[in-house]
């Protein structure tokens, strides 16, 4: 089949979905994306991200059948089953390994690598049923594709990995084709797709017609607004059509589901104390209801009114010793069997996220760039009151875009992605990273407490040895070479650690502000020196090492996730050299991975 042939998974904390094409490089068409929930009523372009499993933790649903049927169970039934949602966050700013758990929406645990890779094999399903349904004439199986899974660009690299594990768990890739699979960066694959916008593809503060300048030397933000996070970016067009990224990536944990809590907490406080949580508790199907209603209305710049449950309205009055069964004075009113909720307060629900998004913009802004856009987009970006915010606070300063269908522009990007991963020519290193290494001893700058000596040589461990310095330019290519050597004739694979830090130049790696993230093994087997190739300009991090002896060339994981035994990475073996030393965990040197250059 042809590599042109891409399905992307958008993975989303509130909504996911996928998108394919499966014409030529050639030829010019635009990626396919189906329709979800008809048969309830619906017809959106993503379906909830939330899964239902049966008492025996067997997959039974996901997305809307899997939020309908969970919606329509008694309380006991309900009790029985596992049903996820939102639980993409999990994955932000933890210690990751593969026996995580996580809750689902009754407090029930279940491992997170598991209702990880089922939701994705259940959109590999779909998308692969789909396109079978479609083509007619033949069968497509999952290594006929290039597969893109979106992942935010603010995630650490353990997160990542747990995806390409939860992945390829979902049988989307198998081992040896590895390769077969491709992470994308949220707002780098919105990106991709707003530059292929005409000027009617695009809803501007002023209400009219206005594209994005694609003339080399264009500067502009894309501030991806999704349920979970707030994902920012800053690009550049270069001659011939490729981006540069000219700020490494911020944002922050502040999306649309801020918005959610906020307004979850205002029914905590509106109606008499304890109800609404009781509430969740007795009726999780008819609260989830509310909070779905919520999602669409939270996108309007008006008053609102929500329905509210007769079961609702039964137990306010109960616990309620007046007719005035809500706290009017915070903002809401009762309204027969509505609840009204002021403009007003309403936009008090985003005044956390709407703080974080300015305050990440206005350090873009202080920078010397010459901005000309903004771009918002995400489910979140359809918001009138986010919209209106960022034009207000910035309109300006430059031009503000939200493309018509925001919630699709990441999916149709990661497929353009997926067939030239090259568009993103340069990104900016977030991190100095590096490695343990061992040096010769210099009582001139190295601290006594750090000597150690090795076959009569006396050394200096724990020396941070650079690899890429933060905010460093990385081509999509760049990699980093290392020449290394086994200390012993007998040893068969060196065990390197490695390090990162927003300090440009960290001397060791236990100094302040360095952190370990991962280990990873290169195999030795027949002696002789080993090149390590580590490519560290694309989405993720990844290494080759080839031995010179034998000729053989291996990849090397690079394990950036805790070990499920004692939550470490990893640490220890070894190699020498005259120079340098990737330093392992030994109480001595003597057992060290030494970098000849």
């Amino acid at each position: 089949m042809s590599d042109s042939f891409v399905i992307a998974i958008d993975f989303g904390t509130a909504y996911s979905g996928y998108a394919f094409n499966i014409t030529t490089k050639n030829e010019k068409s635009d990626p396919y994306l189906p329709t979800w929930g008809k048969e309830y009523g619906f017809d959106t372009p993503k379906t909830p991200t939330c899964i239902l499993f049966n008492e025996d933790e067997t997959f039974l649903s996901f997305g809307y059948k899997a939020k309908i049927a969970y919606k329509e169970m008694r309380k006991e039934e309900a009790e029985k089953h596992y049903f996820f949602e939102n639980f993409k966050m999990e994955l932000y700013n933890k210690e990751l390994s593969n026996n995580l758990k996580i809750k689902d929406a009754v407090g029930k645990s279940m491992k997170a690598l598991k209702v990880f890779s089922e939701s994705l094999r259940f959109l590999k399903e779909d998308a692969l049923r789909t396109i079978n349904q479609t083509t007619g004439s033949m069968e497509f199986i999952p290594s006929d594709f290039t597969w893109v899974l979106t992942v935010p660009a603010i995630w650490d690299l353990s997160a990542k990995q747990f995806m390409r594990e939860a992945a390829t768990q979902a049988g989307i890739v198998t081992e040896g084709d590895e390769e077969k699979l491709v992470m994308a960066l949220e707002p780098e694959a919105a990106s991709i797709w707003c530059k292929k916008l005409p000027s009617d593809g695009f809803i501007s503060e002023k209400h009219n017609e206005e594209s994005l300048d694609q003339s080399a030397g264009t500067q502009y933000i894309v501030v991806d607004c999704g349920g979970g996070t707030i994902d920012i970016t800053v690009h550049e067009v270069l001659d011939g059509g490729a981006l540069k990224e000219l700020h490494k990536v911020s944002g922050n944990d502040l999306g649309g589901q801020t918005v959610d809590r906020n307004f979850k907490q205002f029914l905590r406080e509106i109606f008499p104390e304890g109800v609404w949580d009781q509430y969740e508790q007795n009726s999780p199907s008819a609260a989830q209801r509310i909070m779905y209603d919520f999602t669409y209305l939270k996108q309007s710049e008006k008053d609102v009114q929500i329905s509210c449950p007769s079961t609702l309205g039964s137990l306010i009055k109960d616990k309620s010793d007046t007719e005035n069964f809500v706290h009017s004075e915070l903002g809401a009113s009762w309204d027969g069997d509505f609840i009204k909720i002021s403009r007003d307060k309403m936009r008090s629900f985003y005044d956390e996220s709407l703080k974080g998004i300015t305050e990440n913009l206005k350090e873009i802004f202080n920078c010397d760039l010459n901005i000309k856009y903004i771009l918002l987009v995400g489910g979140y970006a359809q918001s009138q009151i986010l919209q209106q915010h960022i034009t207000d606070q910035f309109g300006q300063q430059c031009k503000v875009l939200c493309p018509f269908r925001a919630q699709e522009a990441i999916m149709r990007g990661a497929v353009e992605f997926g067939r030239n991963p090259n568009v993103v020519a340069s990104r900016k290193s977030s991190y100095t990273y590096g490695f343990a290494v061992c040096e010769k001893f210099d009582e001139s700058k190295h601290k006594e407490g750090k000597k150690c000596t090795a076959e009569g040589v006396d050394l200096s461990r724990d020396i941070f040895r650079k690899l890429v310095e933060e905010d460093e330019d990385l081509g999509s290519e760049d990699t980093r070479e290392f020449l290394c050597r086994p200390a012993t004739a007998d040893q068969v694979e060196m065990n390197l650690r490695f390090f990162r830090s927003l300090r440009k130049d960290p001397v060791y790696v236990d100094d302040w502000g360095v952190e370990k993230v991962g280990s990873f093994i290169v195999d030795i087997t027949g002696g002789g020196k080993v090149n390590l190739n580590i490519k560290c300009g694309s989405t993720e991090i990844k290494a080759t090492g080839t031995n010179l002896t034998t000729g053989e060339k291996k990849e090397v994981k690079i394990d950036f996730m805790t070990t499920d035994s004692d939550g470490d990475v990893g640490v220890g073996s070894s190699s020498y050299s005259e120079e340098y030393t990737l330093d392992g965990a030994d109480e001595t040197c003597c057992q060290e991975v030494y970098v000849l250059e």
